[in-house]
């Protein structure tokens, strides 16, 4: 699976002179990388070349839009956050699979679970349970979605149901 993280080191590899990269995906098997080069530009050529690059070379199932870097604010597409080593090194990971997705994410759980519930193929979105002892701050599962934007594939999206367990007597 090809994450966020991933792919942008792909295309930096493959296009050094593209100072600014960004993707972002809705789900639906959809992606938009933003580009532009030091002259705050995205030429024709540039623009032809990632769209066949990211065709070829990144995430087979994946229709890539490309986009001027410029329009990330105008298309309210999420700043990347700090992230602990452990998801930036899961999500660098080509091999990175919905187990391995799951056991990163309840790594870092101290007192609850994170388990798979359902894929839908139709819109690319991944349904998650998550199971807490004690209810969750807002704070806590924001970090849960921005540690999930960074792992999950492009092209897909996700959806987290949150419930409390109770705690063994």
């Amino acid at each position: 699976m090809g994450t966020r993280l991933l792919s942008e080191s792909l295309i930096r590899k493959r296009f050094p002179h593209l100072r600014y990269v960004r993707i972002h995906s809705l789900g639906k098997h959809m992606a938009t990388i933003y580009a532009w080069d030091d002259q705050l530009r995205l030429d024709d050529a540039d623009r032809i070349a990632l769209k066949r690059f990211a065709a070829t070379d990144l995430v087979p199932y994946v229709c890539f839009k490309i986009k001027e870097y410029s329009r990330i604010q105008e298309e309210k597409v999420p700043q990347a956050e700090e992230i602990p080593d452990s998801v930036y090194r899961a999500a660098m990971t080509r091999s990175l699979d919905l187990q391995g997705i799951v056991g990163v994410m309840n790594e870092m759980f101290s007192e609850g679970r994170i388990a798979f519930n359902e894929y839908n193929p139709w819109t690319g979105t991944i349904y998650l349970d998550v199971s807490t002892t004690n209810a969750l701050t807002p704070v806590e599962k924001e970090l849960i979605h921005r540690y999930l934007y960074e792992l999950v594939p492009l092209g897909a999206t996700f959806e987290v149901r949150y419930g409390c367990i109770p705690a063994p007597q």
